[in-house]
This record gives C-alpha cells, structure tokens and sequence, in this order.
C-alpha cells in the first residue's frame, strides 16, 4: 500500500483510563461476593450465574434470572425479562428479542427496536438494524450508520476495540475510528487480512504484497513482504518476518525482540515470548525476563501477564514488576483490571493488587 497521510486528529483518545480493579466470584456458602480496589464486599445474598467480566462492568444473572450489572459499587437490575448479553471492558449491550440496549458511564440506553446481531468492544458497539438492512455503530454516546446493504444483512469484517472495519457496497474496505471513516482499499478477488487491536490495525495488502498499518489516521507500509503471523496490542504490532523472527512495530519505532521464538503472544501492552528456555516479556520499550522456564499456561490483559509456574502455582507480572500469588497448584486464576485472583478449590481466593496480596 503507498503511503497516505490523513490530517492528523485533534481529538482526546478514545481509550477509557483504567479507574478500577474488580472481581467477582461466588464463595463457598454461594453467596456471590467482590473485590474492588483492595477491600472484599458481599454483593447478592443467593447464587448468580452466567458471570462475565469487563474492567468496569461485570454482568451476571441473579437467582431470579434477572439481568444485571455491578460497577465495582452498585448492582443494578437492567431487565427482568429474558435477556441475552455481551460486555466489553466498559460496555454492556443486550438484547429482549429485537430489542436492542446498552450501557455506559452507569447508564442504560436504547439501541433499536429492529436488533439483529451486535458486537461489543472497548468503546465500540456495532449492530445491525433489521428495519434498513444497516449496520451501525454506537461510539461516544452517538449513534451512526456504516452502512446500509441493498442485500445481505452486514456485518463487520473485524472489530477491535476501539476501532471496526467493514465493507461497503461497492466492495471498498473501510475502517471507523474516532468517528471518522477512512477507505482502506477496493475488493478486487482476494481479501484483506486484516489484524485489529486496541487502537491499531495491521493488514496484509493483497495489491501491493505488503504488510501495512493504520494509526493515528494514517496508513502506511511496515515491510515489503505479507507477515505470516500478527498480533496487534495498543498502540503497536507483534508479528513475524518471513525468517520466522519476532519483530515489534509502534509508532515508527521498529525492533527484533527474538529470533528463535519457542512461542509468542502479544495483547494490550505486552509481548511475551519463549526463548531459550526462557520466558520474556517487552512492556513500555523495555525487555524483560519473566521466567527462566517456558511458560505452558497464561493469561494476558493490561499490563498483566499471569501464568502457571514450574511448580504448578501462580506467578504475575503487572507494569513490568513480578511477584508469586500462591504455591499452590490446581486452582484457576483470572486477569481483570491491573490486577490477578486466584481461585481454590474450596472458594477461597487470594487476590494480587497495587503489589500487594489479600485473602478471602
């Protein structure tokens, strides 16, 4: 892809700032408690089911199958009507048939009366609107049409955070971010594929044979070559050059992390990898080393990577600085906010936040 500049935008990020760091869980008498940034709080009195976690929302059903959403604070009923959900880190969509809502800064607010599929992201929400066969998005409070089909139903190609691209009738690839929407290329017999991420997107262009970026509104070509492995995170790419070489690109700044990967895995602010028998990871411009085995069990979001150490206990590295959360093995362990809860078999759970651990 030639490289095309678009007037930069003057606009604030789209990227909510982390506020909070909350869990959720039901404890041995099933009574569905929280943690919310270092105290443990008792939520709904009976078991709830169907919990999902986002950093802001976490949504569940209470006993009663009602539908509700806990901010860390307060747990609100948004429906007691069947109802079927998705949340992102700080979105809630659901829909009551064709009736399509949503939530945002503690709010509920209608979407359509005419809902087909939708899909949930940091600070995007796409839906289809039946009545005109459309495909719209909801971003900052605001409701727009991508685009409306004189055929099928749409959908989005792919749909990072915040960040969607979809095709127009005219087979022309287009991407909205920020509220504006930029074309990207013409279908012509061969995909695109493409490499969404918080707030980048990575492509292989099927015209020119090159790996290629969009950010900040500008596109441009990274390698004169299609990568065969990509990851994007936020603000950057973690692929593979044709020699099977891990390599990082953000913001014109271009780096060789490995070039004997056992494994690699990439997502938010972290790349880790395998090298050497030896576990890394690469936060903020900085190469670290995470574990001097190769990790077999992970999980990866923020700034967090927490895994399965060599002893079967859980080990984390939240902004770079490592620290154990049990010996103990055979339990689970989850990522939320800046934080890891780990989980026993017996329902206690210990909980590694701001450095520190606490029980429960």
């Amino acid at each position: 892809m030639k490289f095309l500049t678009f007037g930069f935008l003057l606009l604030t990020s789209g990227l909510f700032a982390q506020k909070q760091t909350v869990f959720a869980y039901m404890d041995y008498n099933n009574f569905f408690h929280s943690f919310k940034d270092g105290y443990f709080n008792q939520v709904d009195h009976q078991a709830v089911t169907g919990i999902a976690y986002g950093d802001e929302v976490i949504a569940y059903y209470n006993n009663q199958r009602d539908f509700k959403i806990y901010d860390g604070t307060f747990s609100r009923v948004m429906t007691n009507q069947p109802a079927t959900f998705k949340i992102s880190d700080h979105l809630a969509a659901w829909n009551i048939g064709q009736l399509l809502f949503y939530y945002e800064n503690g709010k509920p607010h209608n979407m359509t009366s005419f809902g087909g599929d939708y899909w949930v992201t940091d600070s995007l929400i796409t839906f289809q609107d039946t009545r005109y066969n459309s495909l719209n998005v909801v971003y900052q409070g605001k409701i727009s049409t991508l685009m409306q089909s004189t055929t099928d139903l749409p959908a989005p190609v792919v749909q990072g955070d915040n960040l969607v691209v979809f095709k127009d009738n005219g087979d022309i690839f287009k991407v909205f971010y920020r509220g504006q929407i930029y074309d990207i290329g013409t279908y012509n017999g061969t995909d695109f594929e493409f490499f969404a991420g918080t707030d980048i997107l990575g492509f292989n262009d099927p015209q020119t044979r090159t790996f290629a970026v969009f950010q900040d509104g500008e596109f441009l070509d990274v390698e004169e070559f299609r990568a065969p492995k990509v990851k994007a995170g936020r603000g950057f790419l973690a692929y593979e050059d044709l020699q099977g070489n891990l390599k990082f690109y953000g913001k014109g700044k271009y780096e060789t992390l490995s070039s004997f990967a056992q494994f690699w895995d990439a997502k938010d602010d972290l790349v880790v990898w395998g090298d050497a028998n030896t576990t890394y990871q690469y936060y903020k411009g900085e190469k670290k080393n995470l574990a001097n085995f190769v990790v077999k069990e992970w999980q990866m979001k923020n700034d967090v990577v927490a895994f399965r150490t060599l002893m079967g206990g859980v080990g984390a590295s939240v902004a770079g600085v490592y620290k154990e959360v049990t010996s103990i093995n055979d339990t689970d362990f989850i990522i939320n906010g800046h934080g890891v809860m780990v989980q026993m078999k017996n329902r206690a759970v210990i909980v590694l936040y701001n450095g520190q651990i606490y029980r429960d």
